[in-house]
């Protein structure tokens, strides 16, 4: 059995030869790992099966059951997933700037794979089909670590994929599967192979990768999400978006934990707000002003806004202007996805400029924050940070650059003795090629 370091320079290897597939193969590829997993689906629902059952018994917490299950909904889902990536415009080796520095003197920037990729995740079968393709259409080699409780799943899968996209000629060894707890240490030390970690799990999981590894780390911790129902909200209409943010798919980063009313309208939109989230199972949290309107309701605790609960249960506060409703979000939030209901454009706008979260909504559901909804094919995640990439990550965050220079014998000596200048001369696109 090959260790962490063998397998991660096995992905290194492999990883140059990837970069320089051209396009149609790496799309060739995914259509063929698509077509795999469909034709393999009762070995995935039996791996699956075994991992839930068992995941069941050991009395696994119930958000992480129910991101664990990978029933065949869910694989039709990434199906069309890995599907949607295939059919992305080719973005490796895209010319994204070019300029004449001297007459004959041409540079380009051109989106380069980043290498290789090293995944750690929690639970979630699907998110190894996710990274798994979004890294193939990159060009981008992966090391894959799955939560403990997914492992038959993982093991299933990973297989599934490498073996199709190598047969359709993607390189061996572009994606590898690393399996236990001692092995995480081990990759997290390999920075002469690995180029990007992305965790996804836990604020303390994400913190502890961080803290452990001189690889650049990408990726988000909590997924404290708010909807704020302005005074210019709707009421029908904030309901509904309450409804489907908080129960559409309850164990989701980007589901609401936290709801925020307007005082002007909390009198009129509270009881039906409570009347139809009660419908579906969700336990309500209220400040002392909220409990005024709905006294039966679980009084809240400074806590419970800090809280990602990924669960049927939902905190609600009363605030008495946009402005302390902006406070709110920017001091308890975790800059992943917050919205605002509201007809009053000003307001709405005020919301979408001075929210510091990496997705901003306007009367929409905090749901649409998903890598395939935003048409990116799927999402390897959703970043929280501020550099590079932010929000869901698709194929383009998964690209660096490289700087091409093309010349005529040109050297540095004419320019600094000043017998030649430079133009810095922007190209426009109708003058390339």
């Amino acid at each position: 059995m090959s260790t962490v370091a063998e397998k991660a320079r096995e992905a290194r290897e492999a990883s140059r030869k990837l970069a320089a597939l051209d396009g149609s193969t790496r799309r060739a590829s995914l259509t063929a790992v698509a077509d795999a997993l469909t034709r393999e689906a009762d070995r995935i629902d039996a791996a699956n099966a075994g991992d839930c059952s068992l995941a069941e018994r050991e009395g696994l917490a119930s958000p992480l059951q129910k991101r664990l299950r990978f029933d065949r909904r869910k694989q039709d889902q990434a199906v069309e997933g890995v599907l949607s990536v295939a059919r992305l415009d080719d973005l490796v080796g895209r010319v994204v700037d070019r300029r004449e520095l001297d007459s004959g003197l041409i540079l380009e920037r051109r989106t380069t794979p980043i290498g290789v990729i090293a995944m750690i995740f929690e639970s979630r079968p699907d998110a190894l089909v996710q990274i798994a393709a979004l890294a193939l259409k990159s060009g981008n080699a992966v090391v894959l670590k799955g939560g403990s409780e997914a492992k038959e799943s993982n093991r299933v899968l990973a297989e599934i994929i490498h073996d199709a996209a190598a047969g359709a000629g993607a390189p061996p060894g572009w994606l590898q599967l690393i399996e236990t707890r001692e092995a995480v240490g081990e990759l997290l030390d390999l920075d002469r192979y690995i180029d990007l970690v992305i965790p996804r799990g836990s604020n303390d999981f994400v913190r502890y990768i961080m803290d452990n590894t001189r690889i650049p780390v990408m990726g988000h911790a909590d997924g404290i999400c708010h909807l704020f129902l302005d005074r210019g909200a709707d009421r029908d209409m904030a309901v509904s978006l309450a409804v489907d943010s908080k129960t559409q798919y309850v164990a989701v980063c980007n589901a609401v934990e936290t709801l925020l009313v307007h005082a002007e309208v909390a009198a009129d939109i509270i009881p039906a707000m409570t009347e139809a989230l009660r419908g579906h199972g969700v336990e309500l949290r209220g400040c002392s002003r909220t409990r005024q309107i709905v006294p039966d309701m679980t009084p809240a605790t400074e806590e419970d806004w800090g809280t990602e609960y990924l669960d049927l249960v939902l905190a609600v506060r009363v605030v008495d202007s946009l402005a302390e409703a902006i406070e709110h979000i920017n001091t308890w939030g975790s800059g992943h996805t917050d919205a605002i209901v509201t007809s009053d454009r000003e307001a709405a706008e005020r919301f979408l400029r001075e929210v510091d979260s990496a997705s901003v909504m306007w009367n929409a559901s905090t749901r649409f924050a998903d890598g395939y909804r935003y048409g990116l094919g799927a999402e390897v995640g959703i970043s929280t940070a501020r550099i590079h990439a932010r929000g869901p990550v698709g194929v383009e965050g998964l690209l660096s650059y490289k700087w091409i220079v093309t010349g005529s014998g040109h050297v540095v000596e004419d320019y600094a003795s000043g017998r030649r200048s430079f133009t810095h001369r922007t190209i426009p696109p109708q003058e390339e090629g």
